[in-house]
């Protein structure tokens, strides 16, 4: 089988999400080629340089200084829908140049073959990767949560199957954003599982161990922000502490200040070791960080009080905001 795999390029987590279903489909002797674009697509061929890429359009989307992100994101639309039009247009270029079996596109809205274009590549399928089948809007704006979900299911509908990287029953990591209502979207849904770029990845051993990690991600400047807060935090604490700051195209130079030590980016390996042997973790509340905890065992290992987890959501970031207020 042939696939051609799209992350959405909003922080890193749709990359890291995507590097399970990469080796998944590797292992089983499939031919993988990636397609996408900035710190994202950077992260994929640093993570497979063997394999074939497609750039796509840039998004270049910040977030706002403050608290909300409401105008950001309607500031963004145009920008979203444009690239999501460049998204379908590059795809059928693609396709009349190679044939693919499965496409999987995580939140790239456009990346799909559209109704009237579906008879020339009939044995071709088009997977929308989500874990918000609820989109949550701000307290002040929930009266416009059925009008998001009637978008989105919009966009869902041109795909032939939508995936859910969750649990399906009670016991499971998304909450109401993929459990309140998923049948009402208008694909066949499945849910398969969480998805964690420590799934196929064993702790390397390495000879230190910091008290405090905390990884960064997620778009400017909020990231650039939660770096100086952590920075002024820590800056007179006799904890060790290690900040990976989630740069992927930044030199990797170690920068090391009495008890901080400053990585632009980690190898999955060496984070893994870092994680479980910190006594605290501070990260963003996004659904890729909590999979990732998960598959660590640290979720039940702050249950048990065996390690404190700061999940700090990005102000305004509504998905975030709920997930931080659920798991807590």
């Amino acid at each position: 089988m042939k696939v051609l795999i799209a992350p959405l390029n909003w922080g890193l987590g749709h990359a890291t999400r995507c590097l399970p279903l990469i080796v998944r489909h590797l292992r089983a002797g499939d031919e993988v080629v990636l397609a996408g674009d900035g710190d994202s697509l950077l992260l994929l061929r640093r993570r497979f340089p063997g394999l074939r890429f497609y750039r796509l359009a840039s998004l270049h989307l910040t977030y706002s200084h403050h608290n909300s992100q409401v105008g950001a994101i309607l500031r963004a639309l145009p920008r979203l829908l444009r690239s999501a039009r460049q998204d379908q247009r590059l795809l059928l270029s693609i396709l009349e140049q190679e044939h693919f079996d499965l496409i999987i596109s995580d939140n790239r809205f456009g990346f799909f073959i559209p109704s009237a274009r579906k008879p020339s590549f009939p044995d071709t399928r088009c997977v929308y990767l989500t874990h918000q089948l609820l989109i949550r809007m701000p307290l002040g704006l929930r009266w416009l949560e059925p009008f998001g979900q009637w978008l989105h299911r919009r966009i869902i509908r041109h795909y032939d199957e939508c995936w859910v990287p969750d649990f399906e029953g009670a016991a499971n990591l998304s909450g109401d954003l993929s459990h309140l209502s998923p049948l009402s979207v208008s694909a066949p849904t499945h849910f398969i599982g969480p998805l964690s770029r420590f799934e196929f990845v064993q702790p390397e051993p390495m000879p230190d161990a910091y008290d405090v990690v905390a990884v960064l991600s997620g778009l400017e400047p909020q990231r650039t922000i939660f770096e100086r807060q952590l920075k002024q935090e820590f800056a007179h604490s006799t904890c060790s502490f290690l900040l990976v700051r989630g740069k992927m195209a930044e030199p990797m130079m170690r920068v090391v200040n009495q008890h901080m030590t400053i990585l632009p980016r980690i190898d999955d390996g060496q984070l893994a070791w870092y994680l479980l042997h910190a006594s605290t973790i501070i990260m963003r509340s996004g659904y890729s960080s909590i999979m990732d905890l998960a598959a660590l065992g640290l979720l039940e290992k702050e249950k048990r009080g065996e390690v404190c987890l700061r999940l700090v959501p990005t102000p305004g970031q509504t998905e975030q905001e709920y997930l931080a207020t659920w798991h807590r």
